[in-house]
């Protein structure tokens, strides 16, 4: 069973009578659709309707949650959660000492009365299963500990190949919206509640259909270069690499440049590597029919 502990991530808890209220008003994800013993994703979003913080959330208790995120971020998370707060009954805290680790492939079952672990519902059922807690579980605990913290590079492996993107690693806070990400493939976007931050942007972008960039899996002939790198076709600029494991990676793109590069047989390109870019195989959109429609 694959496993991986993360040192760059945390936990900010959210709880109080009025904890989902408050959350399903500001939050991408429809909270009606998150059961127990599920982490979905989800964003928190400017008025503009660009990506601020995401984030892994999942129930804990009654009317408790769990936000797992980037620790690097989760201060400034909850001072923008504080802030939205006002005269809600809810506490929200960083929980410092926080074990967040993961395990995935076909044997990653874990018993299901276990409240401290979630399906990561951005993979197959059953596939992905999240481990919350102050203490590294079983298989977790020494001497696997450092086999779990070598798995980190194996796991970031296994998400490029299913076209799963994260901050930090695939794009940077503050320049994508949820559609360049796939949250509205996800389930990280809920089209049928009611208004949260930045919502009007993004239901005008789904009902427009003018998502333009979205995540693609690249793959090379040989090893691709550094994430950041421009990927070109014909001289023009089609977006950048995210992920990167060896000749595999993540690349947020142009799609309607792409089709028109696919569609004259021009080569795509990242640094001196040639590359072919496809579209995850669960996700339902599909390249543009026409080209050169206008970004958001």
């Amino acid at each position: 069973m694959p496993f991986a502990v993360f040192s760059d991530r945390t936990i900010l808890s959210v709880s109080g009578p009025d904890a989902e209220h408050f959350l399903q008003n500001i939050l991408t994800l429809d909270l009606d659709k998150l059961g127990q013993g599920e982490a979905k994703p989800g964003a928190l979003l400017s008025p503009q309707g660009k990506i601020l913080f995401d984030f892994l959330i999942s129930r804990d208790g009654g009317d408790g949650f769990r936000l797992e995120c980037r620790k690097d971020i989760a201060a400034d998370f909850l001072r923008r959660l504080t802030l939205y707060r006002l005269r809600a009954k809810v506490e929200l805290s960083v929980a410092d000492q926080a074990v967040v680790a993961v395990s995935w492939g076909s044997d990653s079952d874990a018993s299901q009365t276990d409240s401290t672990w979630a399906a990561d519902t951005r993979f197959g059922q059953g596939m992905v299963r999240r481990e919350y807690g102050a203490e590294l579980p079983p298989p977790l605990t020494p001497p696997h500990k450092e086999k779990g913290d070598e798995g980190t590079a194996a796991w970031h492996a296994f998400r490029i190949t299913h076209g799963i993107a994260e901050s930090g690693s695939d794009y940077a806070l503050g320049d994508a919206f949820p559609h360049d990400v796939l949250l509205d493939q996800t389930g990280g976007v809920g089209f049928q509640k009611g208004c949260y931050v930045g919502q009007e942007v993004v239901s005008r972008m789904q009902h427009r259909g003018t998502a333009r960039r979205r995540v693609l899996i690249a793959s090379g002939e040989s090893a691709l270069p550094a994430p950041g790198t421009e990927i070109v076709a014909g001289g023009k600029a089609l977006g950048a690499l995210g992920s990167v494991a060896g000749r595999h990676g993540l690349a947020i793109v142009r799609i309607d440049r792409v089709k028109d590069a696919l569609d004259v047989g021009q080569p795509i390109t990242a640094g001196d590597v040639a590359i072919d870019l496809a579209i995850p195989d669960w996700a339902t959109f599909t390249f543009p029919q026409q080209a050169g429609a206008e970004d958001v």
